[in-house]
């Protein structure tokens, strides 16, 4: 398959509205695709790589935009992802200079608009064009096969491309391979937001579980026999990091197991500490026993997805629940109760932030696990109204701010098609320590530039405390945020996993509840 294949697929579905045209398109492109060609082709459709991250800063991609441009197609996908592969191994004195010479050379083999599409696939940007969900839909489509099986697979075996090309070259039944086990982790089921208790009550039928809200590090911890592992939310192995919580999963009765939970740095009376400071024992270079020391950290389980070869992502909550209180001690399972009106559950809500913690999560009792999906069979409930997004871009800052990049151009995730939606700008909540590190941060991940502002890579992703949402004809979306300040960044997360411009449209407008932009 051409590039240029790729390429005018990937510009036609960015032009198009409607969600089961663009699905169309890519999965017409996948049945010409040869199997080798999807572990490629899947990941360029989706706007990443297939090696990931592979070292190219916004200087090395404003050099590559001036190399002169080849007057016809001739690169096929499989020789792109060749030099992608021969750049990401790059390593040692020298490597920068090597990896920018490599792609220069794949850049000259390419026209301008290959050019402007490999450019925007290591920059990040192509995201705008097809998420991974759409994809998925187009895989499903593509293999003739439900597109929920798609997407279960996909979460279970965290890896998109892998299950597409099992449907596509062997068919569905042997997506049956894609089953939960251990050490291999899934997606977590996330979930979305509601403006009380009440509602929240209401929303799920008019009775729910509740659960304390921990503000801490989300795990998934996986045991078999006398090895236990514990992953992040981005599945991350980090066991070297946390080992007192391998020790815990360790020590359970079960032979096999797979937890889903959060990990929280408790103070010396019990109460949790800040977010920042459990992700201390997170950080690139970790003196572990020192750490360990001066900040004990704690598993809180609130899931079980797997015991002793029987997986329970079918089972109801409330199954779920009898099983984590029977294999798990009880400090280690997190507050739970069930309420069935909102005098109960804003009753438990006061109990949590009194406790030091941030809110509380509701639960339908009869929900399945969705591993990797957001939807409203759980919804968190917190005091102070706020969101995830995403740093778009940021402007260099001015008096006792000059020299650091100050206000955030905060977006919400477009669920439907794809890229981000601008909210607003802030730069209220920002210490000096988080200027300092926002600035070094943004500038890794910068694109380009105009004026005073620095454009970056999607990734960041802030947490912002709000007072309401206004409509607003300003921004694309609609609406934008009214006192949006910066609460804390969220490196624990990624982009795919902040809010959505649905979530915000959804929320109520003003504290008094009683207006709904939808």
């Amino acid at each position: 398959m051409t590039l240029d294949d790729v390429v005018r697929a990937s510009n036609a579905v960015a032009q198009t509205a409607g969600r089961l045209d663009k699905i169309a398109r890519l999965a017409d492109l996948l049945r010409r695709a040869t199997p080798d060609e999807l572990d490629i082709l899947i990941p360029f459709l989706s706007g990443t790589l297939r090696q990931g991250r592979i070292g190219v800063g916004w200087s090395v991609l404003q050099n590559l935009r001036t190399v002169e441009a080849a007057p016809e197609s001739s690169l096929v996908i499989a020789e792109v992802d060749g030099c992608l592969q021969l750049a990401a191994a790059s390593r040692g004195p020298g490597a920068s200079v090597e990896r920018q010479q490599r792609l220069a050379d794949l850049f000259r083999r390419a026209t301008r608009d290959e050019q402007d599409y490999l450019s925007r696939l290591l920059s990040g940007e192509l995201r705008q064009g097809a998420l991974e969900s759409v994809v998925a839909d187009a895989v499903a489509r593509a293999a003739g096969m439900p597109a929920a099986r798609i997407r279960r697979a996909a979460m279970l075996a965290g890896s998109l491309p892998a299950v597409g090309r099992v449907a596509l070259v062997e068919g569905e039944a042997a997506l049956d391979r894609f089953a939960i086990q251990p050490f291999r982790p899934v997606q977590p089921m996330l979930a979305d937001s509601a403006a009380s208790a009440g509602e929240a009550i209401d929303a799920l039928g008019g009775e729910a579980a509740l659960e304390y809200k921990i503000d801490g590090a989300r795990i998934q911890a996986h045991k078999v026999d006398d090895d236990a592992r514990i992953y992040s939310r981005n599945l991350r192995e980090v066991t070297a990091a946390v080992p007192e919580i391998a020790e815990a999963v360790r020590a359970l009765p079960a032979r096999t197991i797979v937890l889903d939970g959060e990990a929280i740095v408790l103070g010396p009376s019990g109460r949790p500490e800040p977010f920042q400071v459990t992700m201390r024992r997170f950080g690139r270079r970790l003196d572990v026993d020192r750490l360990r020391q001066e900040l004990p950290i704690v598993p809180v389980f609130f899931d079980v997805l797997l015991v002793d070869g029987t997986a329970l992502l079918d089972e109801p909550l409330s199954r779920r629940a009898e099983v984590l209180g029977g294999i798990t001690p009880a400090p280690l399972v997190v507050p739970r109760t069930t309420a069935a009106n909102a005098d109960d559950a804003d009753a438990f809500l006061e109990r949590a932030i009194a406790s030091g913690h941030e809110g509380v999560m509701a639960k339908a009792l009869s929900a399945a696990y969705a591993a990797g999906r957001r939807g409203s069979a759980w919804l968190k409930i917190k005091r102070a109204r706020t969101l995830d997004l995403v740093v778009l871009a940021a402007e260099w800052g001015s008096g006792r701010r000059r020299g650091t990049l100050s206000n955030l151009h905060l977006g919400a995730r477009d669920g439907e098609r794809g890229g981000f939606v601008m909210l607003g700008k802030t730069f209220k909540g920002l210490t000096d320590e988080m200027l300092a590190w926002q600035t070094n941060r943004l500038l890794e991940l910068e694109i380009a530039r105009d004026g005073h502002v620095v454009f970056v890579r999607p990734e960041l992703v802030v947490e912002v405390a709000f007072n309401e949402i206004q409509t607003s004809p300003q921004y694309p979306g609609g609406v934008a945020l009214r006192f949006a300040r910066v609460k804390r960044y969220r490196p624990d997360k990624t982009a795919d996993a902040a809010d959505t411009i649905a979530t915000v449209k959804e929320l109520t407008i003003g504290a008094s509840g009683d207006r709904r932009i939808g």
